[in-house]
């Protein structure tokens, strides 16, 4: 028995990189084609691996070609820094600090828990699908647009044939199966950020997020460019470089789904949000990976303090973002389609066709996507998620975003339809610590109680 080890691989590393090259403004031509000629394989489509092992040649080969690249220029390093204060001297309006704001009360962070949640498992069947897979399956189920959960009911056998759900996700997601809310990576990283504050405060580092991984994250439940960071740092690499070194998956959405604890306890200051999400962020990514997630920590402290629209919120995000980035163009772009194109399918159309050069987990077309989402539905929290699921691409961490910003703005629990949260049952499971079978009201009341919490030194 062969175990394949996903993510890892240096042979299904390459092709991955090889398109971070080109996107990042390297000239890969001749590694690429080194690569081809010698029989490597294109990078895995969907999957975390190749279908068939590579020979012992192609892999050490594939590692030196990593190093390689690594050491290419970037003709967008200056206009897409990671180093926080370079962020900073991009952004010209990078937002001042409040004197005081609002802060969100306990029933506003469970409303934003439960909507994680229920954003999250909705589209967790349809994750890895192709957007006319996803389209189909909905429409045979009677629900499209996308109003409620997927169901395999009344769904013709060909069609799931052609289009099957999640193999893992389906036994938990579908409509007939839900009962309480599976474990999920986009709630186990909020549930390790209230662990990370717990321990070290607001001041914590990221060699501290580094140390609480390995006391607290399995490594089986990691996965992209936090498998990768991960990997690295158990062969002695220390941040930053953990987030460079042979880590094609930089800019993908890893760094994105870890930021909404960081916007949940800094309510009315999206500056420091923004700048804790940095320091979270940096163990995996760099450059658009890396705004990604402060644009959403920004979004949501916006929307913490509870008399922001959701509009004010995601202009308030980009505030955050070098304007010159290649995610703050996909985000304009993807707002100003929401805001001026009535059908929704014609926007996910539109982002589909500008974006289909990446990788359907990376940062830059489903950040776009979380923010047509939102704009679209003007904020609704049913509308938000819908939306954002039906859209594509990484469908549970986008509907998990969605939903939390969504949420926290309807202020109650209550406010949210119980379609939605009365399957939920108000529990989670999880492999992080002792939070396993956790209700969402007492992880708001964790939250809440970080919020009003003074920085430590342990």
């Amino acid at each position: 028995m062969t175990l394949r080890l996903t993510w890892v691989q240096p042979e299904d590393l390459l092709g991955h990189e090889l398109a971070q090259a080109y996107q990042d403004g390297r000239a890969p031509e001749a590694i690429a084609a080194r690569w081809h000629a010698a029989g490597g394989p294109e990078a895995p489509p969907r999957a975390g691996t190749s279908p068939t092992p590579a020979s012992r040649y192609l892999r050490a080969l594939a590692g030196d070609l990593l190093d390689e690249l690594a050491e290419l220029p970037s003709g967008l390093a200056d206009a897409e820094p990671t180093d926080l204060g370079q962020i900073r001297a991009h952004c010209p309006d990078w937002p001042a600090r409040p004197g005081t704001a609002p802060a969100p009360t306990q029933a506003h962070l469970e409303a934003a828990w439960l909507g994680r949640a229920v954003g999250c498992l909705l589209g967790k069947p349809v994750e890895k699908l192709p957007l006319e897979g996803i389209r189909d399956l909905a429409r045979a189920g009677g629900n499209w647009p996308l109003r409620t959960w997927f169901t395999a009911r009344g769904v013709p056998d060909d069609l799931l044939r052609t289009h099957p759900w999640n193999r893992r996700s389906a036994p938990t997601s579908l409509a007939e199966n839900i009962d309480g809310m599976p474990e999920d990576d986009d709630l186990n990283y909020p549930l390790l950020n209230l662990l990370l504050l717990q321990r070290y405060g607001r001041d914590f580092t990221t060699a501290d997020v580094a140390r609480l991984w390995l006391d607290e994250l399995p490594a089986g439940r990691t996965f992209t460019a936090e498998r990768v960071a991960y990997r690295n740092l158990l062969t002695g690499i220390e941040p930053p470089h953990t987030a460079h070194h042979r880590n094609p998956f930089r800019e993908w959405i890893g760094a994105l789904i870890r930021a909404d604890v960081h916007g949940w306890t800094n309510p009315g200051d999206p500056a420091a949000a923004a700048a804790a999400a940095h320091r979270d962020a940096t163990l995996t990514h760099t450059a658009n990976g890396v705004y990604a997630a402060m644009f959403t920590a920004a979004t949501i402290a916006e929307a913490a303090t509870g008399h922001g629209d959701i509009h004010a919120c995601l202009r308030t995000g980009l505030t955050v973002v070098p304007p010159a980035s290649r995610l703050a163009e996909a985000i304009r772009h993807a707002v100003h389609l929401a805001r001026t194109t009535e059908d929704f399918d014609t926007v996910v159309d539109a982002l589909h066709t500008t974006h289909r050069a990446y990788h359907w987990v990376h940062a830059l077309p489903n950040t776009a996507l979380i923010a047509a989402a939102l704009t679209h539905a003007n904020g609704d929290f049913s509308g938000s998620i819908c939306r954002a699921v039906s859209g594509g691409w990484d469908t549970d961490s986008n509907g998990a975003t969605a939903g939390s910003v969504a949420g926290l703005l309807t202020g109650a629990p209550a406010a949210l339809p119980d379609r939605w949260t009365t399957p939920l049952k108000n529990r989670l499971a999880t492999s992080v610590a002792d939070f396993d079978g956790i209700g969402f009201d007492t992880l708001a009341q964790l939250t809440h109680q970080l919020t009003h919490r003074e920085t430590r030194h342990p």
